[in-house]
């Protein structure tokens, strides 16, 4: 068994969203990225599918160009080689849930652009 909270140990860093892998498991990895209001994360593609949950906050989604504004509650799904951003519209939570294959430290990759 394994246990991880979206809320507990919550930290920000005033320049850019904050990533912390909550949990790995033989199927994925659970990822909580905390956005501060106005903070980014610019352009990018990912190797493969993906799971956006929006937890706290609203964040603009943009996805081959066209935005969605995504707020608490809700869920995207994207397939991988899909180019997409992130911008927070007030202080977000969300969890980003990876396939097994995948890593954390290219998503720290793409908020340290």
């Amino acid at each position: 068994m394994k246990l991880a909270s979206l809320v507990n140990n919550l930290e920000y860093n005033e320049k850019r969203p904050t990533i912390q892998v909550l949990m790995e498991t033989d199927a994925g990895k659970e990822i909580r990225i905390a956005f501060k209001e106005g903070q980014v994360m610019k352009e990018h593609k990912t190797p493969f599918p993906i799971v956006v949950e929006i937890f706290e906050g609203a964040i603009d989604f943009g996805v081959n160009g066209e935005t969605h504004k995504l707020k608490k509650g809700d869920l995207i799904g994207l397939e991988g080689g899909v180019p997409h951003d992130l911008k927070a519209l007030e202080t977000s939570t969300v969890r980003l849930s990876l396939n097994k294959g995948d890593t954390a430290k290219r998503v720290e990759g793409v908020v340290n652009q």
